[in-house]
């Protein structure tokens, strides 16, 4: 049976997570990735921003990375993970999951009860992201990732000088309002959800010919691929193109709870708090992509696989030293 103990395991098969894979592989490191298959944007058809990757599929961006991996010798699995904890030792951790068996994937982990089986490894790099609760307006989360989006950098030019729209749902809303306004002159803010706007930020958005709905939406309306418009609690209907809004975040990082990393508190929650690498609290976990970054795009995911891959690496050369010191010592 294939040993269970890997140089590192890498949580999270997205941009952030592969990127991390692949650093690791060249770096000649024995590398785990356990992947529960569901990446943040899968809900577009086309990934843009990305430099020589421009309006590619992310999945095919998946796939690509998946096959570049592999070729560093890096190692796959498909599990969603339970638990991670401390070895006895301090000289690594250990991870729970659950998914394929043994037999069924290509790994041969050791298995447990109830469909799990664990792993352990010298470092551990979490890319596990976040999920997008929409509010609660019939039709909008029909058409998430086609014309309800949340970043103009990833969509804005295929929707500019469209009619365009910001259903705020948070002070942050303001935020995106005024920058969204960028990509068209046709431009609405329904602002029901965050109340009555501050006279100041008021003026500001009408200054650059912005409209202001205060009526709460109550359907967005589309034709079965992308939104027509949004009728509004008093029974007007808004022809509109498509919606930009901001979700509630959720971090997945429940199963690092045993482990109480330190976390910082954002307008978007709650997240882990991370270094410049990407180094959590616990000298041997990193953290990157949405999990720490919320706002981050794919390219800004990727560079920050890559850093902490490095990061990661560094800390495992430093642990071959101090084996190795203690062997000649020793002898």
């Amino acid at each position: 049976m294939t040993s269970t103990h890997y140089d590192a395991i890498v949580i999270g098969g997205g941009a952030a997570g592969l990127s991390a894979a692949q650093a690791l592989g060249r770096s000649l490191r024995r590398t785990l990735v356990i992947d529960a298959g569901a990446p943040r944007n899968r809900f577009a058809a086309r990934m843009h921003n990305v430099l020589g990757h421009d309006g590619i599929p992310p999945l095919e961006l998946l796939e690509r990375g998946r096959a570049e991996a592999r070729g560093y010798g890096v190692e796959f699995v498909s599990g969603t993970v339970v638990a991670v904890r401390e070895l006895a030792d301090e000289s690594g951790l250990s991870v729970d999951f659950r998914g394929s068996t043994p037999s069924e994937s290509e790994h041969a982990g050791t298995a447990g009860t109830a469909g799990t089986a664990t792993v352990t490894a010298g470092i551990l790099i979490v890319a596990t992201g976040v999920s997008d609760t929409l509010p609660d307006v019939p039709g909008l989360a029909e058409y998430w990732g086609s014309s309800v989006l949340h970043c103009p950098y990833c969509h804005g030019w295929e929707v500019r000088g469209s009619r365009l729209a910001v259903l705020a749902t948070s002070p942050m809303s303001l935020h995106q309002a005024t920058l969204i306004r960028q990509w068209s002159e046709q431009f609405t803010v329904f602002s029901a959800e965050i109340g009555e706007l501050d006279p100041a930020v008021a003026e500001a958005l009408r200054a650059r010919g912005t409209a202001i709905v205060p009526d709460p939406v109550i359907e967005v309306l589309g034709d079965g691929e992308r939104v027509t418009g949004v009728r509004t609690a008093d029974g007007v209907e808004y022809p509109i193109d498509a919606i930009f809004t901001m979700g509630t975040l959720t971090a997945h990082d429940g199963f690092l709870s045993e482990l109480q990393l330190d976390r910082t508190d954002m307008p978007f929650g709650s997240f882990l708090s991370v270094d410049a690498a990407g180094r959590t609290s616990h000298p041997r976990i990193w953290a990157i992509g949405n999990i720490a970054n919320p706002m981050a795009t794919v390219p800004i995911a990727m560079g920050a696989g890559a850093m902490a891959g490095g990061a990661a690496n560094f800390v495992l050369v430093e642990d071959d030293v101090a084996a190795a010191l203690g062997a000649v010592r020793g002898a």
